[in-house]
């Protein structure tokens, strides 16, 4: 029984596949790198060739290759043909057919071949079709952050990034026989296990690009120069810039959506932004309108914060406009009109008189009445008006060099 349902399958199996086949690719969608090639049984509810074995390609079966693809037809011994050319194309080293006028032999030959294997054909062959063009939107992401080194700032900031990079096939043959899986119709560079290997590789070449730029643009210029970015990963001699030598592909073409700073150092890049515009606040200004400012400042300081118990110094001069822009220490008094003097005439005795003893009295009325701007402030008070100035360091007002001459003034040193 075994004997006469092996013959009815050979007998019927070789019928079936003496249809000359029309195969054509598979569906590629944005990812697929290869597909399989399919038979096309019926058009529009015509034709009968729906029952042919799997892995026959019949001869003078037509093989259409679509633009931007390789063919590939596989044997039991691998790699029999490729087509790289888009167009139609007939098989002739295929299974024997009746109707592509091999004879009546041929037919009996088949059906005894297959006799001796249950039924099955002898040999398999197969079509897939490999994807030629740019295989766009694969995504990328850096796992950790990555440090680049901006000479504006600097100093070394971590940064995340993330974009799409786009592949592409340039040796099918390598290809197929160096990265795709033996016995495999379909791939795609969005399986899993695929990608793994490929994100590992490109991060790698993407961080060393990445930091070959630093002496050259700053952070927020990156994503302009991404066709750059892509020169260098493909140039990288360890790992991406590996893959046309390795594998038949390469990298074609990189995205960059987003560089993002890490809290760390977006906290660095904001205080160093708030120092720069406290520091260029006055440039470009004249000096009148830097002083009036200056003296706003200092006013609007007052006025929040106090000035402490040395704020008795500003009594009765004027407030904000007797202060030194420069120094943020009152400003000298004016000078007081020249006394009159009399013009009561005395007598030369008298006046050498007066001129000896008035020069000894004062001699000592001077440094009586000279006393030195420490001894007029309690230590409470000079520590509060040190402070005070200290704050104005902080904004940008006062230089260290102006507020350690305060300093020494204040204290007496």
């Amino acid at each position: 029984m075994a004997i006469i349902k092996a013959f009815a399958g050979a007998l019927g199996g070789t019928f079936a596949d003496l249809w000359k086949d029309i195969i054509t690719a598979g569906r590629f969608d944005e990812y697929v790198v290869v597909a399989p090639g399919v038979p096309r049984g019926t058009n529009n509810g015509r034709g009968s060739n729906e029952y042919g074995s799997e892995g026959v390609i019949s001869n003078g079966s037509h093989i259409y290759v679509p633009e931007n693809t390789a063919a590939f037809i596989f044997s039991e011994s691998g790699i029999e043909n490729v087509i790289t050319e888009p167009g139609g194309y007939e098989y002739r080293d295929g299974e024997k057919s009746v109707l592509a006028g091999d004879g009546i032999g041929s037919l009996f030959s088949s059906v005894a071949s297959r006799f001796t294997f249950g039924g099955q054909p002898v040999e398999t062959k197969y079509v897939a079709f490999v994807n030629l063009r740019e295989i766009r939107g694969i995504k990328f992401g850096t796992p950790a952050p990555l440090v680049y080194n901006d000479k504006f700032y600097g100093v070394d900031l971590e940064i995340r990034a993330r974009g799409t990079m786009s592949l592409k096939v340039t040796d099918p043959v390598r290809f197929v026989r160096n990265y795709v899986p033996a016995n495999v119709t379909s791939y795609a560079f969005d399986n899993p296990k695929a990608r793994e290997q490929i994100l590992s590789e490109f991060v790698q070449s993407f961080i060393v690009a990445i930091n070959s730029l630093s002496d050259q643009y700053r952070i927020s210029q990156l994503p302009a120069h991404a066709n750059d970015i892509a020169t260098r990963v493909r140039n990288d001699e360890t790992n991406a810039g590996t893959w046309r030598n390795r594998f038949g592909f390469e990298v074609s073409g990189v995205g960059i959506e987003s560089i993002e700073f890490d809290e760390e150092s977006r906290q660095l890049v904001r205080q160093f932004a708030s120092n720069k515009m406290n520091v260029s606040a006055y440039e470009g200004v004249s000096q009148t309108a830097g002083n009036m400012a200056a003296q706003q400042q200092i006013a609007r300081g007052i006025q929040n914060n106090g000035f402490g118990d040395g704020g008795g110094m500003l009594l009765g001069m004027n407030m904000a406009q007797a202060i030194n822009p420069m120094t943020a220490a009152p400003a000298a008094p004016m000078p007081m009109a020249a006394q009159p003097q009399q013009q009561q005439p005395q007598p030369q005795a008298a006046l050498a008189a007066e001129s000896t003893g008035g020069a000894d009295t004062a001699t000592s009325g001077a440094g009586a009445a000279a006393p030195s701007h420490a001894t007029s402030m309690s230590v409470a008070e000079q520590v509060e008006t040190l402070k005070k100035l200290k704050e104005l360091v902080d904004i940008g007002i006062l230089s260290q060099e102006e507020f350690d001459m305060k300093k020494h003034e204040i204290l007496g040193l």
